[in-house]
Formats: C-alpha cells, sequence, structure tokens
C-alpha cells in the first residue's frame, strides 16, 4: 500500500485529489447507510420534477467521497482527521465524475504530538468542470521518526 505523506514532507502548495465516477449504487448504498430515501435521492419520477432534474447523492456521501484523498494521501501518517467542512454548490448526480483536488494551505507544527496540522482546501469539479464540492480540511499528521 502507498506510504502517506509525513508532515515533514508536505509543504505549503502541494496539491493532491483524485477521479471517481459515481454510479447507482453510491447513491443505494448512501440510502442505507444513512437511513434517508428523501425521494431526491431515491425516487426518479419525483427528482426528475424537482430543480435538479434528477437523482442527487447525499450531501454527506458527496463530503467522504471528496474526503477520501486526504486518507489516501496521509496514509500510515495521519494522526487524526481533526476538521472537515463542505458546501455542496452544485448537485452531484449519478454519472458524474467528480475531479477532487486539495491544497495545503498551512501547517501549523505541534512538536508535542511529533508532527503538525496540514490546514487544507479543496475544490471538486465534475465532468463539466463545474464546481460541485468546495471544502476545508484540517488533519493532524506525524512527522517522520528520527533515528
Amino acid at each position: 500500500m502507498f506510504q502517506g505523506k509525513w508532515y515533514d514532507e508536505v509543504a505549503v502548495g502541494d496539491r493532491f485529489g483524485t477521479r471517481l465516477t459515481v454510479t447507482e449504487a453510491h447513491l443505494v448504498l448512501a440510502s442505507g447507510l444513512f437511513g434517508d430515501f428523501n425521494p431526491l435521492h431515491v425516487d426518479e419520477e419525483f427528482s426528475k420534477k424537482s430543480r435538479f432534474g434528477g437523482r442527487i447523492l447525499h450531501g454527506p456521501f458527496s463530503a467522504a467521497l471528496v474526503s477520501a484523498p486526504v486518507g489516501m494521501y496521509f496514509s500510515g501518517t495521519a494522526i487524526a482527521y481533526l476538521e472537515h467542512s463542505c458546501r455542496f454548490v452544485a448537485p452531484v448526480k449519478p454519472g458524474d465524475t467528480l475531479a477532487t483536488e486539495w491544497t495545503v494551505t498551512e501547517k501549523l507544527d505541534k512538536p508535542k504530538h511529533r508532527g503538525g496540522i496540514c490546514v487544507m482546501k479543496c475544490v471538486a469539479r465534475n465532468q463539466h468542470g463545474e464546481t460541485a464540492v468546495e471544502a476545508d480540511g484540517k488533519i493532524l499528521v506525524a512527522s517522520r521518526a528520527r533515528s
């Protein structure tokens, strides 16, 4: 498995992300996980008449998809994901491909924790280049152990 970045390897301005196509399975899974069967998520005929023109993915699931690259970028080096907030700018629908780009905007040294906090911003765009989700996050990351 990919070894994540250590705190001392990360620089302000570093960028990372992923691309993922949202499928019908994501929508069905989210409904069951959250117990949210709002017709905007599960009723095609109802949702076709809505402002969205079809079913949309749950906000919390969109937030989870957007945050996943953070977990992978700091795989094995993260101590704790401290904060995550999202703004849902446009709907995410089955068939959309989300390209997520995170940028490290600040580093806060935390010697007591033998690492520091990486402050990050994210933009997730769909296949048309439209912003779907904007996010902010903070993650506490370990520094490489000195031998």
